[in-house]
């Protein structure tokens, strides 16, 4: 997906912001390729919307550099705006104005004129789905249909970067679903996107690779597993467990009691006829113990190894740590 043979479309080097004695962004760096979805997570405060609107060009770094397309947000803002589509996490609605005149206010804001203009607006009406609503005044719209005409104005000039910030807060699942295939459709034509959000499971599906952002600091950046290895390689008693999750038909608690007893492996959650435990990675000592708890007339329904999730990688490399 992603093309690295040009320049990075977005790119932070050393990026700092400082608000009287606070750091609210400090010393992060990292790039994002053409084609690329780049998720960007970390708790309230972290600095994650601060770093995208200066991106954006709606704020100015204290110090250090960031660029767009190649341009420079200190010195070439104009150009940056151009190639940059900025989705915020909130936007205002406008009585008696309706989507098809929104979304124009905005293409005659970018300079689109005539005929480009007007095959913008149905390029984007029709990208987002937005067509067949476009007369429907946008303070009627539903929150779902609002984050696809927020999406259609950071669309409108058709940027090679966007930057997205909580996308998919307040969405329900369908809406969700949708915003993600749209997500991976731009990503396809070879644009970039930074995206911020703290459904963390939404994220680990569409984004390539990831930066964890806390106290301003970047703690990590690169993919799931890149980042789990190397928080873990720190952390040795992680290496030498996996998660393994077990379902029972009956009696769980007798399940976990012989777990515990036989094999001496603290149960680490019981939830309905399901037990979770932390066991060696040994492919042939986890054999062993699904045969001896089958042997011991334990009717197992499932056993499997439970998958490292973005979440498990989120709560290794913070601290929960807020300024």
């Amino acid at each position: 997906m992603m093309d690295t043979g040009t320049h990075p479309l977005i790119e932070l080097r050393n990026l700092c912001r400082v608000f009287g004695p606070t750091y609210a962004v400090n010393g992060v760096s990292f790039e994002v390729q053409k084609g690329e979805v780049f998720g960007y997570i970390g708790p309230n405060g972290a600095g994650k919307t601060t770093s995208m609107r200066i991106l954006a060009t709606l704020d100015s770094p204290t110090s250090g550099s960031a660029w767009v397309d190649g341009f420079s947000v200190i010195n070439d803002p104009d150009k940056v705006r151009k190639r940059l589509g900025w989705m915020p996490d909130g936007f205002g609605t406008y009585p008696n104005v309706n989507c098809e005149e929104y979304l124009d206010f905005f293409a005659r804001s970018y300079g689109l004129r005539g005929t480009d203009r007007r095959k913008a607006l149905v390029r984007v009406m029709g990208f987002t789905q937005l067509d067949r609503l476009s007369q429907k005044p946008i303070d009627g719209l539903s929150k779902g249909m609002k984050q696809r005409l927020c999406l259609g104005r950071a669309l409108i000039h058709d940027p090679q970067v966007l930057i997205l910030d909580e996308p998919a807060a307040g969405l329900d699942p369908r809406a969700r679903i949708e915003l993600r295939e749209m997500i991976s459709a731009l990503a396809a034509e070879g644009k970039a996107l930074l995206i911020s959000s703290h459904i963390l499971s939404e994220l680990a599906e569409m984004c390539d690779r990831v930066g964890i952002i806390e106290q301003g600091r970047l703690l990590a950046v690169g993919t799931v597993d890149e980042i789990l290895s190397k928080s873990t390689a720190d952390n040795q008693a992680r290496t030498e467990t996996v998660t393994i999750v077990i379902e029972v038909v009956k009696d769980p608690d007798a399940a976990a009691q012989w777990l515990e007893n036989q094999f001496k492996v603290p149960v680490k959650k019981r939830l309905a006829n399901s037990i979770t435990i932390e066991f060696s990675p040994d492919a042939d000592k986890r054999a062993d113990l699904l045969k001896q708890m089958v042997d011991q007339g334990i009717e197992v329904s499932d056993f499997a190894t439970r998958q490292v999730s973005l979440e498990d990688v989120f709560l290794t490399v913070t601290q929960g740590k807020v300024q």
